[in-house]
């Protein structure tokens, strides 16, 4: 008996860690020379307009997706924005994010929680980027805390494209 439960133990533990595994994030890389993960995929994701591009910046292109369908979509979400800060840090920039695309629920049936962030590593200053108005910083937050209502079903798709189109419509 005991030596039954150590093995269903030890299996277990063995089909986590194959499965944490399984978990797929790219390399950062320059938008001209990479493609969008959601491009063709069997599963359609979402994409969300965070911010203009500022002229003369190099866009990034990075893309995370969770190892089963038990990770949740937010903290996919929170890895990638990591992943993009701490980039832009090492070159001594700050991260300015400007498309985000996630999976859609149900993650189910190999449709596990995908995020792609599109960003820009800007000038480090006390004030925003030169083309993003402080007005444009918080559309980011509000838009950034709507989808996180979608995400975690507080707020349905139609309640979610008619509160962000409010959003973007402010002055």
């Amino acid at each position: 008996m005991f030596e039954l439960a150590t093995m269903t133990r030890l299996a277990a533990g063995l089909i986590a860690v194959l499965l944490a595994g399984c978990g797929q994030t790219s390399a950062i890389q320059t938008t001209t020379s990479s493609r969008s993960q959601f491009d063709g995929a069997a599963f359609a994701g979402e994409t969300v307009e965070l911010a203009k591009p500022t002229p003369g910046f190099e866009q990034y292109r990075l893309f995370q997706q969770g190892a089963t369908g038990y990770v949740s979509l937010q903290s996919v979400r929170d890895d990638v924005e990591q992943r993009a800060i701490q980039f832009c840090d090492r070159k001594g920039r700050s991260m300015n994010a400007l498309r985000e695309t996630t999976s859609k629920p149900p993650h189910i049936l190999g449709n596990f929680p995908r995020s792609e962030l599109v960003f820009e590593c800007v000038e480090k200053s006390g004030a925003p980027p030169p083309s993003t108005a402080a007005g444009e910083d918080v559309k980011f937050l509000k838009l950034s805390n709507l989808k996180k209502l979608l995400d975690n079903g507080t707020l349905t798709q139609a309640e979610f494209d008619r509160e962000k189109a409010k959003i973007l419509n402010q002055p």
